[in-house]
């Protein structure tokens, strides 16, 4: 908790007791459902948490709209950024049930009236506002190629992704303009040297 209120110091007394209460939560269902590498779940909000939050540094995604969350297993991105942001609409979609069953209790646990959690394959999840999301996000899902294919006509403007490594193969395979941000200019931990937020916006479809 103390990386969070260190990067963000704007928390709220409400939003901090949340995130508080994402650790338990997560060692309460992840002994009964692994959601999270049960060797990550004491860095929890380092590697998951704040890890998601680096999406805000951005500034894309302001107070309002709406986002699809593509892949996200236990609720990574999705859940931190909907604490974070309590006035965005949050569509949370995974295709492995049980996944989708801890993000549902996650979220009423926490009291989220901003998720919607969703089981399905995310090509297959309709559109929010005459077919459009206003962003598409994503962490370590796939490649930047499949997730252009399965966000295709669902997002007003574009793609935010939560990538690590090397991308330049990535990039170049999926054609698309895309700009590249260090999330070590935002978090100084060693975790986030090699993380990286992709951007795709829909003027390069």
């Amino acid at each position: 908790m103390e990386q969070l209120i260190k990067y963000f110091p704007e928390l709220s007394t409400h939003q901090r007791e949340q995130f508080g209460e994402l650790l338990p939560l997560y060692r309460h269902w992840n002994a009964q459902i692994n959601v999270i590498s049960r060797k990550d779940i004491d860095e929890l909000y380092i590697r998951h948490v704040l890890h998601s939050l680096a999406i805000i540094r951005t500034g894309l995604i302001d107070g309002s709209g709406s986002v699809l969350d593509v892949g996200c297993g236990g609720g990574f991105p999705g859940i931190p950024l909907a604490i974070m942001l309590p006035q965005v609409e949050f569509t949370l979609c995974d295709s492995i049930g049980k996944k989708i069953k801890v993000v549902g209790e996650v979220s009423q646990a926490l009291g989220l009236k901003n998720v919607v959690a969703v089981c399905g394959r995310a090509e297959d999840v309709p559109g929010k506002i005459e077919g459009k999301y206003d962003w598409v996000v994503s962490r370590a899902v796939a490649p930047l190629g499949k997730l252009i294919e399965w966000s295709w006509g669902k997002t007003a403007n574009g793609i935010i992704a939560l990538k690590g490594g090397d991308l330049s193969r990535e990039i170049e395979e999926s054609k698309k303009i895309c700009g590249v941000i260090d999330i070590a200019d935002f978090f100084q931990e060693e975790f986030f040297e090699t993380k990286k937020i992709v951007i795709v916006k829909m003027m390069s479809y």
